[in-house]
């Protein structure tokens, strides 16, 4: 059974989504997530500054 994850620090830039959660060895880390349809774009960073700047500089590629 996977881990839930819970999200805090939760901001948005665009159609991006930026949260701040625990992966499995308890280190915490940056997701970043566009929430635009049909574009699937995800990362995770380390810092939160690398997935704002990230965010600011995503652009979908889909029409």
């Amino acid at each position: 059974m996977p881990a839930r994850e819970n999200f805090h620090s939760v901001m948005r830039i665009g159609p991006v989504q930026i949260g701040t959660h625990r992966d499995r060895q308890g280190w915490t880390t940056h997701a970043a997530v566009c929430t635009a349809d049909r574009c699937g774009w995800s990362a995770d960073y380390s810092s939160q500054t690398a997935a704002q700047l990230a965010a600011r500089t995503h652009r979908c590629h889909v029409r």
